[in-house]
């Protein structure tokens, strides 16, 4: 079954639909939730109300663009609208893949004690972005997605999703302590 069978099915009232998308979704939607909520409980109360918001609106899903898009776009605002209901500073512990090469590559002792105060520097200076710079963090650097494909994501302009991006690394620099070098 592919998604746009899964989607006819939940807008005939199939749980099958619904449980294929969830099957093929939820671990990736998770870890985004997580990511953006640093709670695990509540990264999956996050994903578990989307997929049953998606599965009681199925009506208006549009078969003609892609499922998955459209599901992380509606995670990442869950997981925002959580966080601003709780209005409380979140810490990011993401595993950026620079840093786990960087740990994969240390050959002595010292080395990997230096790269894990690193990587604790950085996920500490992830958690105090605001939580619209860590989501398009968590996508440009996590999940990898382009800025064309954050912007159809967040149905916000490349420009802003540069902006933020530009925003978010700027403060991560200053947070970390690091100069700017030529590009």
């Amino acid at each position: 079954m592919d998604d746009d069978q899964a989607i006819r099915q939940m807008k005939r009232g199939e749980i099958d639909g619904l449980e294929h998308l969830v099957r093929r979704y939820q671990l990736k939607a998770a870890r985004l939730a997580f990511l953006i909520t640093q709670d695990e409980g509540l990264a999956e109360d996050v994903v578990q109300d989307t997929f049953l918001r998606l599965f009681h609106a199925s009506q208006r899903l549009d078969e003609s663009r892609p499922f998955e898009a459209y599901l992380m776009r509606s995670v990442v605002n869950a997981s925002l609208n959580v966080l601003r209901r709780q209005k409380k500073e979140m810490h990011l512990d993401v595993d950026l893949r620079e840093v786990e090469g960087l740990i994969h590559q240390a050959t002595s002792v010292e080395s990997q004690v230096e790269l894990a105060e690193l990587k604790q520097a950085i996920f500490a200076a992830l958690g105090r972005l605001s939580p619209r710079q860590r989501a398009v963090v968590v996508q440009r650097y996590y999940l990898e997605m382009s800025e064309k494909e954050m912007a159809a994501s967040l149905q916000l302009s490349r420009g802003t999703i540069k902006w933020l991006l530009h925003g978010a690394r700027k403060r991560l620099r200053a947070l970390l302590g690091v100069e700017r070098s030529a590009e």
